[in-house]
């Protein structure tokens, strides 16, 4: 896979957005990235979910899950046990995340600073 921002056509773009924008979602970067240590059941993400409502935890799970993102199994077992893995396409997902988490880490002090500049000149 290349990188070709220059080459992109506006439908490509659109496509690439609206792709970014459902898998970039504060939840579902969340579920991605949780996911990448392995196996879950819903009640284990949604625990360590820092405040995620069971209705928003589903909605994000079924999203990832129609994106071919995330796998769901149900073991037949009574109370059923759910258990959620990504699949191939998610963990290259994730891979690729992890350049975009690295640039946000090394450059997040001098967003702060530069917003911090512009909403100074903004002032009335």
């Amino acid at each position: 896979m290349g990188h070709r921002p220059a080459l992109c056509t506006a439908s490509e773009s659109l496509r690439t957005r609206e792709i970014l924008g459902r898998v970039g979602d504060k939840w579902s970067l969340y579920v991605i990235v949780k996911l990448g240590t392995g196996t879950m059941r819903f009640t284990e993400i949604k625990r360590q979910g820092d405040g995620i409502s069971q209705r928003m935890l589903t909605a994000t799970l079924r999203a990832l899950e129609r994106d071919g993102l995330v796998s769901r199994t149900v073991h037949p077992v009574v109370p059923p046990r759910v258990e959620y893995t990504l699949t191939a396409m998610g963990r290259a997902l994730l891979e690729a995340l992890g350049s975009v988490m690295d640039w946000a880490d090394t450059y997040a002090d001098a967003i702060e600073e530069a917003r911090g500049g512009y909403d100074s000149l903004q002032a009335p």
